[in-house]
Formats: C-alpha cells, structure tokens, sequence
C-alpha cells in the first residue's frame, strides 16, 4: 500500500529553530498490540511522528516498534535512521519532588528504547503552581543531559501558560497540545500561545467521530471529493498546528494524511471556525486551579 507521503514529510519549525513532522500518528487508547502493528503500518505509509504518554502504556511496545523498522531493511527501504523520526512522551502527572520527575523522565527515555525523546510534554496542569514549576525545572535539566531534546506541555490553559511563562522558564515550551477540532476551536488558548510562540498540537483533531456525520462536514466532505476525516485534518493543518489523527486501521491511517491537493477556501474555513460547541470528548484539565 502506498500512500502520498508529501503532507507527512511537511514539517513546522518551532520557536527554537527545531522541526516538527506536521502530520504524526497518536497512541491514544491504543492496546500494546494495536501500537506495535499501527508505527509499523505508519512507518511504511509514510508517518515519521508518533506521539506517546506514560498514561497510554504502550511506551515500550512503539519504541520496540519504531526500532524494529529501522534495523529491518526490508520494511526500512529507505535507510531511515532515528534522527529522521520523532517520538513525543508526556509525563503522567506533575510532581512538587523534582527528583520523581527527574526519575520518570529517565523511565520513558528507557522505556522507549530509543536513545532520547525529541519533545516531552507535561501531560495536564494537575497538581498546582508548584508541582507545575518543579516538573518544568526537572524538564529543562532533562534536556541538558540530552535526554530530550525539547519540551513543552500538553491541556495547558491560558491562565497555566501565563503562570509558566511568567516565571521566565531557562527553556521556552515549544507546543501545547490540546484538543482542537472545529468543533472545539480552542480559540483563547491558541492566541496565547501565539503570543508566546508556542505552536499548537492538536489532539483528537477527527473529534473522536462524534461530529463525522455532522451536515456542514458531510456537505464540504462532498464538496471537496474528500472523507470528513480528511476535512477536520486539513482544518488543523490549515490553521498553522500539528495534528494527531489516530487509527488503528491501516487503510484510515492512509487516508487521513492524504491531504497534499486538498485547499480549503477561506471562506469554508471560517464556516468551520464557526461550528464551535466547545465540544470535549474525553477529558478538559484547561481550567484546573
């Protein structure tokens, strides 16, 4: 199966000067078999990001996934080596003990398998200022230990982001990664980030399939000779983020990236602009104190 690799060869370039694949796949609620078989399927179809987390436990399985394809030259025709691929973790919970998160940071990078982490987030803004604080400071010397290689935070909101960059951090956070779909549009946020240059990452950018069916995403679905998946994706991709569609089926894992001759007009992405419900399909942490 071959897929048009363009849009998942697309990268962004951070604040820091790094680049970001702008199209990765997300392991959310994916079984350790269902991450081992889908990095493989991605891998070969064109996918150089993976986003993971300690709360999803299949760190192991997409590291050893990710490693078997570069060592296989059957599957690795290419001679891709680990440089050109990008793994993303996130810690499970902020922490007031920096050595605890210092410990987990090490964890996942073993865990993994893969020598370093090219971005770790803090997963939620759970756990107050101080935990919040202590776990960046532990992040920031993670990365100079070249453990990872940038760092960010993930279901951050405004009031977090403000509170992080206010106590003028060593290192900047380059993402916040949020759920963001037309129907969830995020706006506040994504202005503050902006402000601070921060990019956003969009998680659950297909709405979980809760809004496939929605008449304005089924009319442009067939306006533009698309699927409704490939509309919410170019969306996301449009607006300036990185976006994380998941699938553990091969022939979706395709189709959602294969966006490269797909244009929405302006004046369709301002009528999805306009579908926000504020729509949350799993869990909302932007507000925690």
């Amino acid at each position: 199966m071959a897929s048009s690799k363009a849009p998942l060869l697309s990268k962004l370039t951070l604040s820091n000067g790094m680049t970001i694949p702008q199209i990765q796949l997300g392991l959310y609620m994916m079984s350790r078999r269902e991450a081992t078989q889908s990095v493989r399927w991605a891998l070969l179809d064109g996918y150089r990001g993976f986003d993971c987390a300690q709360m999803y436990h299949n760190e192991p399985e997409a590291g050893k996934a990710i490693r078997t394809f570069l060592s296989n030259p059957d599957d690795n025709k290419e001679g891709l080596r680990r440089e050109d691929l990008f793994y993303t973790t996130k810690l499970a919970s902020c922490n007031t003990s920096y050595d605890q998160v210092r410990r987990s940071v090490k964890a996942s990078v073993d865990a993994c398998g893969l020598g370093y982490v090219d971005l770790f987030l803090l997963h939620s803004p759970y756990g107050g200022r101080e935990a919040r604080l202590t776990s960046w400071k532990a992040l920031e010397d993670a990365v100079d230990d070249g453990e990872i290689r940038m760092i960010g935070v993930s279901n951050f909101g405004v009031a977090h982001i403000e509170e992080l960059m206010a106590s003028n951090p060593r290192i900047k956070p380059v993402i916040n990664q949020i759920e963001v779909h037309p129907f969830n549009t995020q706006t506040n946020i994504r202005e503050t980030c902006a402000k601070h240059g921060i990019t956003i990452e969009a998680y659950a950018p297909l709405a979980r399939a809760m809004r496939m069916k929605h008449p304005k995403i089924v009319q442009l679905s067939k306006k533009y000779s698309c699927s409704p998946a490939q509309i919410l994706v170019k969306w996301s991709i449009q607006h300036g983020m990185v976006t994380l569609p998941k699938s553990t089926h091969r022939e979706r894992l395709v189709e959602n990236a294969d966006v490269s001759e797909l244009v929405i007009s302006e004046e369709d992405m301002v009528a999805m602009d306009g579908l926000d419900e504020n729509l949350v399909t799993d869990w909302d942490p932007t507000e925690a104190p």
